[in-house]
């Protein structure tokens, strides 16, 4: 803390989140925008590398959001061509979202953006670790 005044907002762990989340939002920005992705593009297609053809509503709880929400950055996907919606055979209700050809060669576009982004952050990568767990730990215990 800067000073014994608790309601000071330099002294807030919320505001530091906070506004770290933003700065490092905008460190994504450029290299994203350089391969047609906006960061919640980016993040869908970050699960869909690790796992294609899943459903919408394991991005949502991948993501930590509702499906609604998710809806309008799919269909943008989608209509860029990275990604296709399918419904379920058995229940049209269903939908999983796979990724196209063009979704899957972006890969390897995706692997530079999150190159420069570790780059950018001037930490080594023991340090980025330690901060993502300690992250993970906090959102852990907020969430219970």
């Amino acid at each position: 803390m800067t000073s014994d005044n608790p309601l000071l907002l330099d002294n807030q762990l919320c505001f530091a989140l906070y506004s770290t989340s933003l700065a490092m939002t905008q460190l994504y920005k450029e290299p994203l925008s350089a391969i047609g992705l906006t960061y919640p593009q980016y993040t869908v297609m970050l699960i869909l590398w690790e796992q294609d053809g899943v459903s919408l509503k394991h991005i949502g709880n991948a993501l930590g959001q509702k499906s609604g929400a998710l809806t309008p950055v799919i269909k943008r996907m989608e209509a860029d061509g990275l990604v296709q919606r399918l419904r379920g055979v058995d229940d049209d209700r269903s939908l999983s979202i796979a990724l196209t050809e063009k979704g899957k060669k972006l890969r390897e576009q995706g692997l530079e953006v999150n190159r420069c982004v570790a780059e950018a952050c001037g930490i080594n990568l023991e340090e980025i670790i330690s901060l993502r767990e300690q992250l993970i730990g906090l959102r852990r215990k907020l969430t219970k």
